[in-house]
């Protein structure tokens, strides 16, 4: 397979296709996913919790806004972290966003094939699916921007239809009947904000993907600001629809059931017609999430084969696609092997705790930036660094307990696979 070393990708990207990456990296296992979990933890609250992972999100999103347009490469925090904090720093951003960001994609698959998949009889055929997924967007990533960005533009489209569809017929329905529900303990409650974060955290791909963007030092704020208010608007009105209508007892079962609450609620209230239509906007959700994410992380391990943190064949850029074809192969190919072994509520709390490490890091490389490049107050950075180390304590303990070991494996990887590159006569890439 040719490819040229080196090289680097075509910037063409505009601000409409960036503002649609991002919001296609979000909308997705947030709306359809997440807000089940979180209302599952915590109920009505959902919505308060929605609103201040939101304002998390917000400073992370100014920090990694000024950062890509400062350092406009592909590779985000794992770039920033390497240039204005530490080569370590770093990478162990871009490491744990592979991780993480895996982990998401995996979810992305399996929330799609239970869309797909309703029927309990059927369940063992989620992961043939999943996978199936997997396998069509690696390749349809592999081949290019351009094309990807055509059907994820469609994508989106039909996410924000079929999201504004079901909000607007569960006000239409009007609320069901009263149940009980008290405050939730504090401690699953910074867990809801915490793994609501996750359902952010998407806009940080118009970064990733710095490189491919046109103007970026005109184009990235804007996208990324634009991508989080949408998102905060259509999240919030999709819980509290749901929430008001449907009630806790109601969202949590159908998410237990089958992952597909929103589908799965009208169609136990009659909604045939429109429980089809929001069926239909989840699997496009599924499905662009997962097509961001293989753009995101392939740009990563092509950031991290340059540095000499990954084997250079990564770095490799096909010269008539002008896509780092095998940088996609190889994360479609873990994604993948995640996907036959995930569970969709164990990856989206996983992913919640290497998404909080690999944020602080974006933070702190905010708060480097030398004055003349800095677009916005030094305290939106200081707020987002203490938020997400703060929250990334609440997280379940199993899954700090996989993190930092996997943080240990990382440092373990970089030392030896550097040292093995010295020992066969090149000097690795600092």
């Amino acid at each position: 397979m040719p490819g040229t070393e080196g090289a680097e990708l075509r910037r063409e990207v505009g601000l409409t296709g960036a503002t649609l990456l991002g919001l296609g990296s979000i909308l997705g296992t947030g709306a359809f996913v997440s807000v089940g979990i979180g209302v599952e933890l915590v109920g009505s609250w959902t919505v308060l919790a929605l609103v201040l992972a939101g304002l998390v999100a917000l400073c992370n999103a100014l920090s990694s806004a000024q950062l890509a347009a400062a350092h406009p490469r592909s590779g985000g925090t794992y770039e920033y972290g390497y240039e204005l904090i530490h080569p370590w720093a770093g990478f162990t951003a871009g490491w744990m966003f592979l991780a993480a960001k895996s982990a998401s994609a995996a979810a992305a698959a399996l929330g799609f094939a239970s869309y797909l998949v309703t029927d309990a009889r059927f369940r063992f055929m989620h992961s043939v699916v999943a996978a199936t997924a997997v396998i069509v967007l690696t390749l349809l990533v592999a081949g290019g921007l351009r094309r990807s960005q055509r059907v994820n533009a469609l994508m989106v489209l039909l996410t924000v239809a079929a999201l504004l569809t079901f909000a607007a017929t569960a006000m239409v329905i009007g609320p069901g009947p009263d149940s009980e529900e008290s405050a939730p303990g504090g401690l699953r409650f910074l867990e809801a904000v915490a793994l609501m974060f996750v359902a952010y955290t998407g806009y940080g791909r118009v970064a990733t993907l710095g490189e491919e963007v046109r103007d970026p030092k005109r184009t990235i704020p804007k996208a990324i600001v634009t991508t989080l208010a949408v998102s905060v608007l259509l999240y919030v009105l999709v819980a509290l629809a749901g929430v008001l209508c449907f009630g806790q007892d109601e969202i949590a079962g159908s998410t237990r059931e089958g992952g597909a609450p929103l589908a799965m609620l009208l169609r136990r209230d009659g909604q045939t017609g429109v429980s089809l239509f929001v069926t239909l906007g989840a699997i496009t959700a599924m499905l662009g999430v997962l097509l961001n994410l293989l753009l995101g992380l392939s740009r990563v391990l092509l950031a991290m084969g340059r540095r000499g943190d990954m084997p250079a064949s990564v770095a490799m850029i096909d010269p008539k696609g002008a896509t780092p074809r095998r940088a996609v192969l190889v994360m479609g190919a873990i994604v993948l092997m995640i996907t036959l072994t995930g569970e969709l509520r164990a990856a989206w709390s996983f992913s919640a705790f290497t998404v909080l490490v690999y944020y602080a890091i974006t933070n702190w490389a905010a708060l480097r930036l030398p004055a003349e490049e800095r677009l916005y107050s030094r305290a939106w950075a200081m707020g987002g660094l203490a938020s997400c180390t703060f929250l990334a304590a609440w997280v379940e303990p199993w899954a700090w307990a996989i993190g930092t070991a996997l943080i240990v494996v990382g440092w373990a990887w970089r030392a030896l696979f550097r040292r093995l590159v010295r020992n066969r006569g090149a000097e690795p890439p600092r």
